[in-house]
């Protein structure tokens, strides 16, 4: 969550909200609190547009953790800052509820995806079978016939009358 944001939901102004953090910086160790880097800036402004005013400002962002937003409500001290902590804190506690309950949702989810594709590539399989048996089969060509073949005019076998006599002579 960036400092602007958190100063939103505190009730305070954001240079109010930097200026207590630069107090207790020992209170926010990196893996609470970071600064953006400037490309980081810019594409988080590109993508919120709620963060316009961003762009034009000199310095860099604070970004906070969850621990990080807890920690500066209680450097704050307010007391919209402690309500709005308090509720941080549940929802923090409700959403790692739901994902620990969902976890075991998420596995099945992941095992019946490995199934599906499995299946699909039987199916597909399948189809293709199919397929090939509807196509249309190549006609059929006339057998040939194996052996000798003669190409001559019909000649009869045997011995014509007429040729008996053209031999005796």
């Amino acid at each position: 969550m960036l400092d602007a944001d958190l100063a939103m939901l505190y009730g305070v102004p954001t240079r109010v909200l930097n200026q207590v953090v630069r107090r207790n910086i020992k209170r926010f160790p990196q893996d609470f609190m970071f600064k953006l880097a400037h490309p980081e800036k810019n594409e988080v402004i590109t993508i919120c547009d709620h963060l316009k005013n961003l762009k034009y400002a000199k310095a860099s962002p604070n970004a906070f953790t969850e621990h990080g937003a807890i920690m500066a409500a209680n450097v704050l001290n307010t007391q919209r800052a402690i309500q709005i902590s308090v509720f941080m804190v549940r929802s923090f506690v409700k959403l790692r509820e739901m994902l620990a309950t969902h976890k075991e949702l998420a596995h099945k989810l992941a095992e019946l995806e490995r199934k599906i594709q499995n299946h699909d590539e039987s199916i597909q399989s399948l189809i293709v079978a199919i397929r090939q048996l509807m196509a249309p089969s190549e006609p059929k060509l006339p057998k040939k016939r194996i052996g000798f073949l003669v190409e001559e005019p019909h000649v009869p076998y045997g011995v014509s009358k007429g040729f008996k006599k053209q031999r005796k002579q």
